[in-house]
This record gives C-alpha cells, sequence and structure tokens, in this order.
C-alpha cells in the first residue's frame, strides 16, 4: 500500500520557519472556557476511578471538534491556531504533584485527607500540619467537605498565587532555556516536530487540503483507534459496568521480575506491550534508542552482579518491578543517576561554551572581511517575526520571580535557614532545568535529580513537618524549552504563548476550584465511588508521612536518604558520563550513544525493547522502502495521529464510564 505521494522534496520543518502568524484570538479564548467547562471535571474524575489524566484525549479531541465546528461555520483553523488550542489543552489537563488531575486545587483535596489519614496518625504528624496547608481533621471545612469555608481561606490564596509564579517562572525560565538550546546550541528536540506535524496535518484538513500530512496522520489515528480500544476501551468500559474490568493487555505493561528472579536476581524485568513505544523508535534518533537498549541491557547484566557483592542488599525474591527499582534506586543506582545528570550539565557546559567560542571567532572573521557592518548580523540567533523577549527582560522576571519564592518561603518556614531556599532558586533550578532540557533537546528524555530536596531536609537538621509543605523554588523546567521549539515549528509566534498564559490562569484556578468542591461533596475523597483513590491514597499517604516524619524528631541519622545518597557512586556516575563522550568524541563515533544510555541505565526496561525494535524496523526497512528523507519526515506525523485516535478511544470511554456513574443511582 502507497503511504503518501511523492511530493516530500524538502523537509517538513526548517529549521526556523519562513513566516511566524499570530496564534492567539477568540477561537483560543473560547477554546480555554471550554476546556475548562467540560475537559476539567472529566479529568478529574478519570484521575479518581483510574489514576489517569485525559492528556491526548483532551487536546486532540478539542482541536478535532474546533475544527468540525469551523468547517460548519465556513471558516478553517490555521495551523498556528490549531497549535494554540492544543497548548492551552496540554497546559490546562495537566497533572499536579502525585498524578492528580483537575488543575492547582487538587492539592487541597490530597492535604484534606492526608491530616486525616492513617499514616499521618501513626507517625504523629496529623497535628503539626500548618494551618496555610490545611485546616485540621475536625475542621467544619473537612467534615462538612466543602472548599467554600473560610478556613480554605489562607490554603486557596497561597495554591493561587504559587499557581501564577509557577507558570510564569516556568515561562521565563522556559524561554531562556529555548534560547540556549536550540538558537545557540542548534540542538534538534526529536520529539517535537510531532505535535507540530499533528497541527499542520489537521490544518490542511481544515482548509479541505488532501496532503500527505493527513492521510498518514489518520492512518496513524486509525491504528490509535484501533489499538487503544482493545489496550484503555475494554478496561475502562467494563470497569464501569462490572466490579472488575476486563484487561486483555497488561497496563502499564507486563511484569516479568518474577519469572526470571531464578535467573537475574535483582533485575526488573518488564515489557511494554503498546505500540506507542515503537513510533517513539521511529520519531528518535537511532542512535539514542540503541543507547537507550544498551543501557537497559546493562541494567539487566549488572544488577544480578550488584546483588551477588552485596552492593544491592535490599532487593528480595518476590519483589514486583516497581518494588524492585525502587530498592535497587536507593542502594545504588539513583546515586549513579544523578552522578551521570552532573555530567550531562558539564558536557553541556562545555558544549555551550566551545560553541560561543567557535561563533565569536567565525563572527571575527567574517568581520575582518566584509567589515564592522556584518558582525552584529552574523551575531543574531532571532528570526524576524518570532516575537522574541529581551533577555534581559526574561532574566529580570525570573530573578524578581525567585525572590518571590524565597521570601515566601521564609516566611512561612522562619526557623529553616534561608540560604537553602537561595541556593534552590538561584543556583539548582537554573542548571538542573538546563540539563533536563539538554537531554529532551537530544534524546527527547527527561532528567530528574531524585530526593535532593528531601536529603536537604534531612541533612540540615531542621525539627519540623511545616518544611515539607513549604513553596521551596525547587522545579524543572526543561520540558519548557520543548514547548517553545514546538510553538517555533509550527510557526506560531512566542506573544500568542504569553497572551494565552494570562487567559489560562485565571480559567484554570475558578473552574479547578468549583469543580473539585463539587466532585468532593458528591462523596468522600477516597471512598468506594472513586476506587483508585481508594485504593492507592493510603499507601501514598503512609509513605509521605514516613518521608516527613524524619524531621519531626530525632534519629534522622538512620534515614533511608543518607543511606541512599552515596558520594562515590555519584562521582562514578558523573565520571562515567563524561569519560564516555570523549571516548566517543575522540574515535568520531557517535556520541548521542551515551545519552541514550543515561537515560534509561538503572530504570524499568519496559519501553526500551519495543523502542529498539522500532528503531531497527525503521532504519532498515522503512527508510529503504521509502527512502530516508520521506521516512523522517511521515514518523511525527504517524505518531501524532496514533495519539490523536487513542485520545478518542480514551475520551469517548470516559463519557460511557461518568453516564454510568450518574444514572447508577437513580430509581426508576
Amino acid at each position: 500500500m502507497t503511504l503518501v505521494k511523492d511530493d516530500l522534496s524538502a523537509s517538513a520543518f526548517s529549521d526556523h520557519p519562513q513566516v511566524y502568524e499570530e496564534g492567539f484570538n477568540v477561537k483560543t479564548v473560547i477554546g480555554i472556557v471550554f476546556l475548562g467547562l467540560f475537559m476539567i471535571p472529566g479529568s478529574i474524575y478519570l484521575n479518581l476511578i483510574a489514576g489517569q489524566s485525559l492528556g491526548p484525549a483532551a487536546e486532540w479531541t478539542t482541536i478535532i471538534l474546533f475544527i468540525e465546528v469551523a468547517r460548519r461555520s465556513f471558516t478553517t483553523l490555521s495551523r498556528q491556531e490549531i497549535y494554540m488550542l492544543y497548548y492551552v489543552a496540554a497546559s490546562l489537563t495537566a497533572g499536579v504533584g502525585l498524578a492528580l488531575s483537575g488543575g492547582p486545587f487538587a492539592q487541597l483535596i490530597w492535604y484534606q485527607y492526608f491530616v486525616q489519614s492513617p499514616g499521618a496518625r501513626a507517625f504523629g504528624i496529623d497535628d503539626q500540619i500548618p494551618a496555610w496547608i490545611s485546616p485540621g481533621a475536625d475542621s467544619d471545612a473537612i467534615v462538612l467537605r466543602t472548599l467554600l469555608h473560610g478556613e480554605w481561606l489562607v490554603p486557596i490564596l497561597l495554591i493561587a498565587v504559587l499557581h501564577i509564579f509557577n507558570r510564569a517562572s516556568a515561562f521565563t525560565l522556559g524561554y531562556g532555556l529555548f534560547r540556549v538550546t536550540a538558537d545557540v546550541e542548534r540542538l534538534p528536540f526529536p520529539l517535537a516536530p510531532i505535535q507540530a506535524e499533528g497541527a499542520t496535518a489537521l490544518a490542511e484538513s481544515s482548509a479541505g487540503q488532501e496532503s500527505w500530512r493527513w492521510r498518514a496522520f489518520s492512518i496513524g489515528a486509525m491504528l490509535g483507534l484501533v489499538f487503544g480500544a482493545f489496550y484503555i476501551g475494554i478496561p475502562a468500559v467494563t470497569g464501569a459496568l462490572l466490579a472488575e474490568p476486563i484487561t486483555l493487555i497488561p497496563i502499564p505493561f507486563a511484569d516479568l521480575t518474577r519469572n526470571t528472579e531464578n535467573i537475574l536476581p535483582a533485575a526488573a524485568m518488564a515489557v511494554e506491550l503498546g505500540l506507542g513505544p515503537v513510533l517513539t523508535g521511529f520519531v528518535l534518533p537511532f542512535w539514542i534508542v540503541v543507547g537507550s537498549a544498551v543501557g537497559a541491557l546493562l541494567t539487566v547484566v549488572v544488577n544480578p552482579l550488584l546483588y551477588d557483592f552485596g552492593i544491592l542488599r535490599t532487593w528480595s525474591p518476590g519483589m514486583d518491578a516497581i518494588q524492585t527499582t525502587l530498592v535497587n534506586d536507593i542502594d545504588f543506582w539513583m546515586s549513579v543517576r544523578i552522578g551521570t545528570g552532573f555530567a550531562v550539565a558539564l558536557i553541556g557546559g562545555w558544549s555551550i561554551l566551545s560553541g560561543l567560542r567557535k561563533r565569536s571567532a567565525g563572527a571575527k572573521r567574517e568581520g575582518s572581511k566584509t567589515g564592522p557592518a556584518a558582525g552584529p548580523a552574523a551575531r543574531s540567533t532571532t528570526p524576524p517575526g518570532r516575537g522574541d523577549f529581551p533577555i534581559s527582560l526574561i532574566f529580570g522576571a525570573f530573578l524578581l520571580l525567585t525572590v518571590g519564592y524565597v521570601v515566601l518561603s521564609w516566611r512561612l518556614v522562619p526557623g529553616f535557614p534561608i540560604l537553602f531556599f537561595v541556593f534552590y532558586g538561584f543556583l539548582y533550578t537554573p542548571l538542573s532545568s538546563y540539563a533536563s532540557a539538554r537531554l529532551r533537546a537530544i534524546t527527547g528524555a527527561d532528567l530528574q535529580f531524585p530526593l535532593i530536596k528531601e536529603a536537604t531536609f534531612i541533612l540540615s537538621g531542621y525539627k519540623g513537618v511545616d518544611i515539607w509543605f513549604a513553596p521551596i523554588p525547587i522545579f524543572n523546567y526543561g520540558g519548557q524549552a520543548q514547548a517553545f521549539r514546538e510553538v517555533e515549528l509550527t510557526g506560531t509566534r512566542f506573544t500568542s504563548v504569553l497572551k494565552a498564559e494570562l487567559v489560562m490562569i485565571p480559567v484554570l484556578l475558578v473552574c479547578s476550584l468549583l469543580f473539585w468542591h463539587f466532585v468532593w461533596g458528591l462523596a468522600p475523597i477516597p471512598s468506594q465511588a472513586y476506587p483508585y483513590a481508594q485504593k492507592f491514597w493510603q499507601q501514598q499517604a503512609t509513605m509521605q508521612a514516613l518521608w516527613y516524619s524524619s524531621t519531626a524528631g530525632s534519629g534522622f541519622e538512620s534515614s533511608y536518604l543518607i543511606e541512599a545518597l552515596k558520594v562515590p557512586y555519584m562521582v562514578g556516575g558523573a565520571a562515567f558520563g563524561v569519560l564516555a563522550y570523549a571516548v566517543l568524541a575522540a574515535f568520531n563515533l557517535p556520541v548521542m550513544l551515551i545519552f541514550g544510555v543515561i537515560a534509561s541505565v538503572g530504570t524499568v526496561p519496559h519501553a526500551f525493547i519495543p523502542q529498539f525494535l522500532g528503531a531497527l524496523l525503521g532504519r532498515y526497512y522503512m527508510e529503504r522502502k521509502f527512502g530516508r528523507q520521506k521516512w523522517m519526515r511521515y514518523t511525527p506525523v504517524l505518531a501524532a495521529g496514533y495519539a490523536c485516535g487513542t485520545g478518542l478511544v480514551g475520551m469517548a470511554t470516559v463519557a460511557i464510564a461518568l453516564i454510568s456513574k450518574t444514572v447508577a443511582p437513580l430509581v426508576y
């Protein structure tokens, strides 16, 4: 079957689009209101019953709905307008802490449960939780299950202010990281074209054009619909109608750890049986996927050896993949990954300095050839019409927001050393965000430095539970750099994103508060009405209470964190990353291989096998069949269509479940 016509003479997206247009208008405002009124309650419900967010369902469903409305109104949606709808949908339905969906006030519902949870009572911290986070367990605000109560006023105001701070910080630092990684370093951001190509394909459909993009998008969407019906649809529908859902394909992966523990002790073994990783293997650079497979294989081979040497001493037979990975992280891999994360930052810093020196030398050579007038033009890296912001303004705004975080944290927890707040806000957040942004720009994977904040709290010697709830400015905004790259690829002006953020913030705050108040009033959360919350919230609350109790009294020397953060392993991880990069570069081998290894080492290898198979299929079959350039253009569109198809299935099944729960109590 012929996938598309041979009309792919140029690359799908140039490094910088020729024209940038405004994507924010009245259609975007209507989309924001629509998402706030209809998608947020669905996201809340799906999260409480299944622990999932609407995700692509909200994004692509909203876009397709608006395209159909526009078509019947004899108008069209541009690529920029479609991407802005995607951007606001992804932002409005994104989860907050503990994967809670439904906006920032989901945290209030979690806190109301935490203060009265068995875990908080067992560790003796239920009466130490500050009032600026949640009223006490015996408060009328909690007994009556209402957020519209005077005792919630301070927590509501605090969360609203912090949400504004967070969105503004993500925008400013994310933009700065984009300028460094995309404009200065020219890194590729391999996953950014997925959303950009999806928006382009839907824009062509809106205009009535039948191009190769729309046909490829449709093929991907049909794959997503068929697979999503078995993977998501059947479990969701049967879960709403029966006591237990029928699951044909293991979600999220098939856990083989207990089957292989006799041969490979302490090695987490799992395989994801979905098509998503295969399509990701199509999109990611080949050597990144190879490196990820090498890192996963290295972990599987090394773990049994570490277990035999007594390094992985916490693991015991019978643990599943998640438990195995958790205890192995504490014993070894967490420290190693922290070290490799610093290696990424060091490599990135060296790359930036090297690139700047080369650019400076090149500008001087051009200036000597063509005269002084050519110097500024040669140094310019900002395309005209993109809607860029002055770096000084962005930098100043980020500094001001960080000062606000530091002052607010210090006022709420005055006994904690303020220097820690300053360090996290002005040094750790920018550096860790840059390391994450750079890894995303190269591999498409995120980079996290786990348990850094927790270790600080315990090692500081501070006594008190309130520090765990303080708005400490320790964030990872690396993903926002990729978001700006997506905006650029669609030819959308950056000013459109700023306008959308200004409208989204009040809509999200109002809808989140009202809908969480309504849902909480229907039934206690957690309860039998919300199965996922009832099953998992107690475990999560108990684990949190365990960490929080480490600063409530004495005995912090025996903390798991002290045992987990091992400096020799960190140094070894950093040395491994830097040396491996240097060796690959010295022998002119693909240096992206080491970034793939860093992204996967020590983790559950569930997605790396299908990703590797997808990369092999794409490189050694599809590229030969369609040609390398054509296949590279097809893959982002196929992946975007697949996300749309699975999202549509998810949205339909959530609607069925909501209707079922609504009519179930009715007596006829």
